[in-house]
């Protein structure tokens, strides 16, 4: 048995050096040699990919922090602006209020006085002629017409 291991050492030291005087070793490792190479290739392009994907992931956190901040800001520009908006439409409305109040105590005055002038002169148009009739009926002639006319001057500039 001994000599049967030592026949396949021998084969086998044969068989390496037909290989190698062939080449075999060399288009093996020069094969594993390339896919070394491609692998090393494929691991640096996927950390450049995961440096690209990195700085997408962090570009977009900072926009979409952007956007909220914008968005909370003109959502507080709203809100001041409305509340803004919504004093200034009380103010206006008070306004209004105290005007047309004015107004309409304007319009009750004017419609008093005028009530007034109206009762005041009908009460002068019967004085005047209750007067017109008692001098009518006692004074006759020229002094008739002259206390009369002064009777109804007198009575219209003290009602007036």
């Amino acid at each position: 048995m001994g000599n049967a291991e030592l026949w396949v050492a021998i084969a086998f030291v044969i068989f390496m050096a037909i290989l190698i005087k062939a080449g075999a070793f060399s288009n093996i490792t020069r094969a594993l040699d390339a896919r070394g190479e491609r692998i090393r290739a494929d691991l640096d392009e996927a950390r450049r990919l995961k440096e690209e994907a990195q700085k997408l992931v962090s570009e977009y956190k900072r926009r979409q922090r952007e956007a909220e901040a914008e968005a909370e800001a003109i959502i507080s520009t709203a809100k001041s602006e409305a509340e803004r908006l919504a004093a200034e439409t009380k103010a206006k409305l008070e306004d209004l209020i105290v005007r047309r109040t004015r107004m309409a105590e304007q319009k009750i005055a004017q419609a008093e006085a005028q009530a007034l002038a109206d009762v005041r002169a009908a009460a002068a148009d019967a004085a005047v002629k209750a007067a017109e009739t008692l001098l009518a009926a006692n004074v006759v002639g020229e002094t008739a017409d002259r206390v009369l006319a002064a009777a109804v001057n007198d009575v219209r500039s003290k009602l007036n």
